[in-house]
This record gives C-alpha cells, structure tokens and sequence, in this order.
C-alpha cells in the first residue's frame, strides 16, 4: 500500500508541474483526492507546492524567451498595449506572482513577468509563498492539518 501511496503523490507533483503551465486545467481536484486518499496533509502540501512551483518557474522562463515581434505579429497585439501591459507589470510586478494559482490569468501572469523580465529570483519566491498558501489553504478547509 505504501507504493501506491508513492504513486499518488508524484501523480499529484506531476498533475500539479502541468497545471502550472500553460496547460488549461486545474490541480485542486486532483490535491484533494490525493489528500483524501493518503491521509498525508504534510506530504501532500510539499509535493503540491513543490510541482506547481516548478511549472510556474517553467512558464516564467518560457515568457522570458518570448519577444516583441511574436506577440505583436502572432496575437496582434499593438506596441502601444505592450506598452501599456510592460508598466503595469512594473508597477504590480512580484505581486502578481501571489496570485498565480489563479485558473488561466494566473498562467497568463507569470508568463508576463517573465516576459518583461520581473526579478527572477524575487517573483520566483512569491510564486513559492502563493503556491504554498494555496494548498494550505485546503488543508484547512478539510481539517486536514499536518
């Protein structure tokens, strides 16, 4: 049985990389299942938090390699809401990286800090606090606390 518990949290670090990413869906029912299913709120906050962290990371880099002309020329977009997109994520930066759990504006979030190349090492560490609070979060609405 032990193994098959094994398999339930990589399941739950893998669901949780990929939901991360730019992938359209959401890892909480696959977090709650697993929690409910191992009995392990410590081992599954971790495994949770350390897999959508590293997605996250992944669709920072994958923004970061992201250049002007493929937005403008792929989604249309003008150089003026670029612009206009660039001093709002300046202004707001790091922060948007608390809210990154988000379904969809989450994904789109990070992917705009690492495109207009917010602080790396600082957005990757509030990506970390949000993710982290997130699972948290059902933890506690399920009284499953450590």
């Amino acid at each position: 049985m032990e193994w098959l518990e094994s398999l339930g949290l990589l399941g739950l670090f893998i669901g949780s990389l990929l939901a991360a990413t730019i992938l359209p869906f959401s890892s909480d029912v696959i977090y709650l299942a697993v929690l409910a299913s191992t009995g392990k709120p410590l081992a599954c906050l971790l495994s949770a938090t350390a897999g959508s962290w590293i997605g996250s990371v992944i669709t920072y880099y994958l923004g970061r390699i992201g250049k002007w002309e493929w937005i403008e020329r792929w989604f249309k977009v003008t150089p003026q809401k670029l612009e206009k997109q660039r001093v709002y994520v300046n202004k707001y930066g790091v922060w948007l990286a608390l809210v990154a759990w988000l379904p969809f504006v989450g994904d789109i979030s990070v992917l705009a800090l690492g495109f207009y190349r917010s602080p790396k090492y600082l957005t990757f560490f509030m990506l970390l606090i949000g993710k982290f609070l997130r699972y948290l979060f059902w933890n506690i609405v399920t009284n499953a606390i450590f």
